[in-house]
């Protein structure tokens, strides 16, 4: 069937319509004959072949596993011939170090039909944009490639000219043996898609505004709103400012120069939800005064300034991660309009599957499904953090290592491996495990001994090393260049990636196991900005982080009241860390000595039963491109009431914090990215903590380990009770009940009245432990996260002292007081 390229990803190029068909070998081989035979097509080495013999090659390219020939046309008459091949294993194989996505292409243009006469201008620029197009283009538009590879006889000039036109970089040149014995000196040459862009080419394909394809007007105004209208609800809602109601459930806020007016709906804990399509921006001063301005969030950002006084020298980059941000939300809607990213329908079939789907084969296609769902639904987050305006900053991030890293774009990377040398180096492991235990399930037997090998090729002695895996950012990034002196001196040596491929989480540096979902979750130091915090792990954090989450999981399984709600923890099983550097000997401790650490933790799909599906907490928060809801969705398909519904979710997600706090003076960071929900049928039945180490504290004096004791951090009770007030109420459940009340779900009288009968029945079912944390006082201290970030980008809390670092904008009434 014939597909053109403006419909199946060969470009469109001025008036001509170029057309890609595979080749039929019994229709094609008299004109791929003529065309061969022809002096032109010398380099091809095929005119002394007959037609039969064209026509028994074709039919071996068309047979062939690894190579496909297609049948080019220019307005509907053939033009020109292509194949495409795998470079690893025809041709090239040990010629070329092929990538994963490499592509071999080669082309032929029909020559003219009289000796006399030339081709069309321009007819092979035009088809050489074509057929790269293509070989780039995602399939099921093209064949998908990350970068082709061409390897054309370095005394062809014209082809070596239109290759550089194209975009092709010469990597080196190369002996090649062709079918039927021929040797050639070749220009071994690859393109990629981002080479491809940016040649004039590319651009005459049209290919060249595909660079930043999610950077486009319609998207950037979706985006752009959407960020607004988040700025205008949580800045007002951390009392920032105060719009002013102006009738019919409207607000105005005017600044200085410009007013905005919106429609909002107000509701507990000072929430706000704004209607994005409703906002309007209009010049307020003299002279301009009505006339209406484009709706901007970084301009808005920037008329907030007197009221946010955002350092001076920070004001650029919190709106550099805020640029970022709006960036990525252009990206998101992009993939989701496309059908690239799961919308709310297809996430829960996949969350809450019918009866006849759930987990109907063996033991292992069941992990599979689980992991699969899992993966879906975290990589079709959109939000972020739903607090924090600037949450996808990712500052140090090109565009190839958004595709490649960001946790929205649901990609596979492997990490890499350095060997770290032991006197400079730490790895702590968990109860029950070695560090035999720990290599062995983490790398295969042939990983191991490939690593040892090529220590043992440069003189050195295996068991003097411990294995570090490191983000492939960090390793281009960091490890050749802030460790030079290091790997120079063979204090880390670099192994090169293992097998197993990785999945980024919306924590940007945890990775889940996609090639075996029951294994780890491998932790580790990203140096970018994002969030307020450089995005390394500490060495020394590190030591205690296998006993802090030992202590964690033994007070949690031995606690029956929380044995009975389900809750568990995802504990840190290992950690390892490097601080034979230069950084680690400066008077004072920074952001260097962040770069080379990292952690395992336990994956939650061992944990889980046929029937059950796991999604991280951040997708009750969720809205997709429709503005579909997707708690709303497992709401109406659980079959259950509303209440039900937020009461099971309840009783597996706040009844146990609430325990924590106040049986055991124990407080996590239980916002969305740090838990895992177990559903069946839709339901939340329990939930699994995770993010122990960096984020766990004893709040009181209780007895602890000598090396747990870093988690202590003592408060009084009204400080200690914003452990839920701020990071429970306020940080997750007001944003959930706005969902509901707003999706005509559940009111929100019902919905924090439901949220008083958890916390009642804990205090009922425990009568000796309520006092000691009063969860129904009339009002708590207003602690603003925002406020933070724009306080310093850079360093939102003082990590050793956070207690300290909070900020407070008076108090706030507690929709649970009795």
């Amino acid at each position: 069937m014939t597909t053109t390229l403006t419909e199946r990803a060969a470009a469109r190029v001025a008036a001509e319509a170029v057309t890609l068909e595979p080749v039929d070998p019994a229709r094609d081989a008299a004109t791929l004959h003529a065309w061969l035979a022809h002096p032109a097509s010398a380099f091809w080495r095929m005119g002394h072949l007959g037609v039969g013999e064209v026509r028994g090659y074709l039919a071996d390219i068309a047979d062939h596993a690894h190579q496909d020939g297609w049948l080019g046309r220019v307005d509907g008459r053939p033009a020109f011939y292509a194949e495409t091949y795998d470079p690893a294993r025809v041709l090239l194989a040990g010629v070329h170090d092929a990538e994963p996505g490499d592509l071999g292409m080669h082309l032929l243009v029909a020559p003219p039909p009289d000796d006399r006469a030339r081709r069309a201008p321009g007819l092979t620029d035009a088809v050489m944009a074509a057929v790269v197009r293509f070989c780039l283009a995602p399939a099921p538009r093209g064949r998908g490639a990350a970068r082709v590879v061409v390897e054309p006889d370095v005394r062809n000039r014209a082809i070596a000219a239109k290759n550089a036109a194209a975009g092709f970089r010469v990597l080196q040149e190369v002996d090649v043996v062709e079918d039927g014995g021929h040797a050639k000196r070749a220009a071994l040459s690859v393109c990629t898609r981002a080479d491809f862009a940016a040649s004039p080419l590319g651009a005459l394909a049209g290919h060249g505004a595909e660079l930043a394809p999610h950077l486009r007007p319609d998207l950037a105004e979706h985006a752009h709103r959407h960020l607004a209208a988040k700025a205008l609800a949580e800045l007002a809602h951390e009392r920032l400012f105060r719009p002013e109601p102006d009738g019919d459930g409207r607000f105005v806020l005017a600044l200085d120069g410009v007013t905005y007016r919106f429609a909002a709906r107000t509701f507990a804990l000072e929430h706000w939800v704004v209607d994005p399509a409703s906002i309007t921006r209009t010049a307020s001063g003299p002279g301009g005064a009505g006339v209406e301005l484009p709706v901007d969030a970084l301009e808005l950002v920037a008329e907030l300034q007197p009221l946010l006084r955002i350092p001076d020298d920070l004001v650029a980059t919190y709106l550099e991660e805020l640029s970022a941000t709006l960036a990525a939300a252009c990206a998101k809607r992009d993939r989701e309009l496309s059908g690239a990213s799961p919308q709310v329908p297809g996430l829960l079939a996949a969350l809450a599957p019918a009866a006849d789907d759930a987990d109907a084969g063996d033991t292992g296609d069941d992990d599979r499904r689980r992991a699969d769902a899992f993966q879906a639904a975290e990589a079709a987050m959109t939000e972020g953090h739903p607090g924090f305006l600037a949450n996808n900053g990712r500052i140090g991030f090109s565009l190839d290592d958004y595709r490649a890293y960001a946790p929205e774009r649901g990609g596979r990377m492997r990490l890499l491996w350095l060997a770290a040398r032991r006197e400079h180096a730490h790895l702590a492991v968990g109860g029950g495990l070695t560090e035999d235990g720990l290599y062995g399930a983490e790398l295969s037997a042939a990983e191991r001994v490939a690593f040892a090998d090529r220590l043992a090729a440069r003189g050195l002695d295996p068991g003097a090393y411990l294995y570090l895996p490191v983000h492939p950012w960090q390793w281009q990034h960091r490890v050749p260049i802030t460790f030079a002196a290091d790997v120079a001196r063979g204090d880390l040596v670099p192994l090169g990636p293992s097998s197993d491929e990785y999945q980024p989480q919306q924590s940007i540096r945890t990775m889940f196991n996609r090639t075996r979902p029951e294994r780890h979750y491998v932790k580790v130091a990203l140096a970018i900005q994002n969030m307020g915090f450089l995005r390394g792990i500490s060495p020394a954090y590190m030591r205690a982080t296998p006993a802090i989450n030992d202590w964690v999981a033994g007070v949690v399984e031995g606690d029956p009241a929380l044995r009975d709600a389900g809750f568990g923890v995802l504990r840190e099983r290992a950690s390892i860390g490097y601080t034979g550097d230069v950084y680690h000997r400066t008077a004072h401790p920074g952001a260097h000595r962040k770069m080379l650490a990292a952690l395992w933790r336990e994956s939650p799909v061992p944990r889980t039963a046929p029937g059950e599906r796991l999604a991280t907490m951040a997708s009750l928060l969720h809205r997709d491109a429709s503005g579909r809801s997707l708690a709303t969705a497992l709401v109406r398909a659980s079959g259950i009431a509303p209440e039900a519904w937020l009461r099971a979710y309840l009783d597996a997600y706040l009844y146990p914090l609430v325990h924590c706090l106040r049986a055991h003076d124990l407080a996590f960071m239980p916002h969305g990215e740090n838990l895992v929900l177990v559903l069946r049928d839709g339901v939340v039945r329990r939930v699994l903590m995770k993010d122990i180490g960096e984020e766990v504290a004893v709040l009181g004096d209780r007895d602890l380990p000598p090396g747990v004791e870093r988690v202590r951090g003592v408060v009084d009770a009204d400080e200690k009770a914003l452990a839920i007030f701020t990071d429970v109420f306020d940080g997750v459940l007001r944003h959930l009940a706005g969902i509901l009340a707003v999706d005509g779900v559940l009111g929100e009288d019902r919905f924090w009245a439901v949220v008083a009968d958890v916390v009642d029945r804990h205090g009922a079912e425990h009568p000796g432990l309520a006092g000691r944390v009063d969860l129904a006082v009339p009002r708590f201290a207003h602690s603003c996260l925002n406020r933070l970030q724009l306080r310093n980008t850079l360093q939102m809390v003082d990590l050793t002292d956070q207690s300290a670092s909070l900020l407070y904008a008076g108090t706030m009434a507690n929709p649970v007081e009795r």
